[in-house]
């Protein structure tokens, strides 16, 4: 028996993968590698090279592998380039996500844990938002990650599947040297490349309604993140009573311009950041309670901001 583990090969989703084997959970990968990396994934664990909207080769892997839960990380995953592609964003988080609850159906499984978004909240009102927040995403990325969950909930209803989503804040760090964010548009491998080509970090918006003016954020390390898949599994593998939705956030709210400065001294490269205008679709502020989680998936920051950047910058390619 296993657990399929979508976007498996991609930053988060090795992370997850390894805490899953580590678990002795025997994960099995499903990655399109569209932008997953394949040495991402160890030797010993099954990688299907496959869209999460191929309904009949999903089905049938999930049999040939006995799969008994599905983690859900697959999906278009950047906030503001969702603004210029939102047909994209919803093909692949929408239509992606009811093309696999319907082979899950196929299948006969019953069991799914879906990485949702903090982009669901939009930008609450909240100090600190919780699982309570009303939700009102402001891009297509966040309506298209809300829209999934509600297909889940709906899907639940209808065909009895167990599941649980977890809202991510910003997922940040290295759990292994040899595992790195790669993303075109995440802020620490934007300050990395950056500084590696000889340029000066750029800030995105200095006039938000915060106390530097840049954006606000709520930073968890990655290898804490994929904790927090394992035991989510678990509990639904044993039956055990779960919440609809999780934040996993760590309740400090640390500005761009805040990492910029621990970048600096972490690394010991002095640089003064480049201004610039907001991007679309990035809110002023947003950081979570973490409470639930903490209650029911030993939820908990395990790193410090410093600890975050170091083992970022010290993965590869950074790190070679």
């Amino acid at each position: 028996m296993s657990w399929l583990v979508t976007g498996g090969a991609g930053y988060i989703g090795a992370h997850v993968i390894r805490a899953l084997d580590g678990a002795g959970m025997s994960p099995v990968v499903v990655d399109s590698l569209s932008s997953g990396v394949r040495g991402f994934v160890p030797d010993h664990i099954p990688l299907l090279e496959l869209s999460i909207l191929q309904r009949d080769e999903l089905a049938r892997a999930m049999l040939r592998h006995r799969v008994r839960g599905v983690i859900h990380l697959a999906g278009y995953k950047y906030a503001g380039e969702s603004v210029r592609y939102p047909l994209h964003a919803f093909e692949q988080n929408v239509t992606g996500t009811a093309t696999l609850l319907q082979a899950m159906a196929d299948a006969g499984v019953e069991r799914i844990v879906f990485s949702s978004s903090a982009a669901v909240y939009g930008t609450p009102r909240e100090e600190l938002v919780t699982e309570r927040t009303p939700t009102s995403p402001q891009s297509p990325y966040g309506q298209s990650k809300l829209v999934a969950e509600w297909l889940i909930s709906d899907q639940a209803v209808a065909a009895g599947i167990a599941h649980t989503s977890l809202r991510y804040f910003n997922v940040v760090g290295s759990g292994d040297r040899h595992l790195y964010d790669a993303s075109v548009h995440n802020l620490f491998p934007l300050i990395f490349r950056a500084l590696d080509a000889g340029e000066r970090p750029t800030i995105f918006g200095t006039d938000y309604d915060t106390a530097d003016g840049t954006c606000v954020r709520d930073y968890v390390h990655v290898a804490d993140l994929a904790l927090a898949h394992v035991a989510a599994a678990r509990r639904l593998e044993r039956g055990e009573p779960v919440e609809p939705v999780y934040n996993l956030g760590s309740g400090q709210g640390v500005s761009v311009r805040e990492i910029m400065q621990a970048v600096a001294e972490v690394t010991g490269r002095r640089f003064e950041p480049r201004l610039a205008a907001r991007r679309p679709g990035d809110p002023a502020r947003i950081v979570a309670d973490g409470s639930l989680a903490a209650r029911d998936l030993d939820w908990r920051m395990r790193h410090s901001l410093d600890q975050m950047v170091a083992s970022a910058y010290q993965a590869a390619p950074n790190g070679e």
